[in-house]
């Protein structure tokens, strides 16, 4: 066991440390100069005039981008490890970290939540629809879900958005919380804030279910034939028994890879729903950096999202031999 645990953690290691260098080399081979073209944009917008080039050639220097390469990549390497993002050009001098930590909770919150009810309630879903003692009733639940399925969150996002929030204006479309509320650690800010998070996250969950729902269905349809459930139904256990120790802890394993991948990508997961809710999170920063080239802010939003993903598929490997002792015996 211990043999096992050492590779996956060295194999994170490596896919971080591949993850970083192609984090560093990406930008660096976008053409034009990211730091000149965002020092004209904003001397554009105020109107005024100046040797831009020379501006450019402060900051980057300021920035240690004047450096030879191979230092930026160690320099980058050193702070990485120091989660040092640096500042971002767009909102000088502000630190990329700064941006990143203020857009965190929102993404967490919103999409971690619907991430994990859509998981839940799907999976139950599906095997409940594959299970052949399961209410008749539930039969009638597989043409939506099959539907939903094939239905993009963002979309789902404008029907309820035009359904629930301007046709029957019951629920507000944008924002995190209500306009020219002072966020404070009390009930009135937290209903606001709940109340905003509904209609992005019934998209992703709606959007999200059928997906679980179908992929679980297959997996249980795949284990009703295995030795297993026969005897568990010769030695007499209880139906209920037999559907959760039996059915669907064997079918849960490929589900449990892929909301490992979901949870991993939370920080991205769903840029197109923070856009068009405004929703103040790290996909609607990242939507904004990359519209004002702010490069750093980019960076850093990437290296977050290959650190959750090298987390997320670590501690996957770390729980499969939970669930299933036969992943880890024969590494041993």
């Amino acid at each position: 066991m211990a043999a096992y645990l050492l590779r996956r953690i060295g194999m994170a290691a490596l896919v971080m440390f591949v993850a970083l260098s192609v984090n560093f080399t990406i930008p660096r081979l976008m053409p034009g100069d990211p730091v000149e073209q965002q020092l004209a944009a904003v001397s554009a917008a105020g109107g005024q005039t100046g040797n831009i080039a020379e501006a450019a050639a402060a900051m980057r220097a300021r920035l240690g981008l004047d450096r030879p390469l191979a230092v930026q990549y160690l320099a980058f390497l050193a702070n990485s490890v120091r989660f040092d993002l640096g500042v971002s050009v767009a909102s000088y001098p502000q630190p990329v970290a700064e941006i990143v930590l203020a857009g965190l909770p929102w993404t967490i919150g919103l999409l971690g939540t619907a991430t994990l009810l859509s998981f839940a309630i799907g999976s139950l879903l599906g095997a409940m629809l594959a299970w052949p003692r399961a209410p008749k009733l539930l039969k009638f639940l597989a043409l939506p879900v099959v539907v939903l399925s094939a239905v993009p969150y963002f979309i789902l996002g404008i029907v309820l958005m035009a359904l629930l929030g301007i046709l029957w204006p019951v629920l507000p479309v944008a924002g995190g919380y209500p306009f020219g509320m002072v966020p404070n650690a009390d009930l009135a800010t937290a209903l606001g804030i709940a109340k905003h998070a509904v209609l992005p996250g019934l998209s992703i969950v709606l959007a999200s279910l059928g997906t679980w729902a179908v992929a679980m269905r297959g997996m249980v349809v795949g284990v009703l034939g295995e030795d297993y459930i026969m005897l568990a139904e010769a030695k007499g256990l209880s139906e209920r028994r037999i559907f959760l120790a039996y059915g669907v802890r064997n079918a849960l394993l490929p589900q449990f890879t892929q909301l490992a991948l979901k949870l991993g990508l939370l920080v991205s997961g769903a840029i197109l729903v923070e856009v068009i809710f405004a929703y103040p999170g790290i996909g609607y920063r990242l939507y904004v950096a990359i519209g004002q080239k702010d490069v750093f802010v980019v960076q850093g939003i990437v290296l977050l999202l290959s650190l959750s993903i090298a987390l997320a598929m670590l501690l996957l490997d770390l729980i499969y031999p939970l669930i299933d002792p036969r992943v880890a015996a024969p590494n041993v």
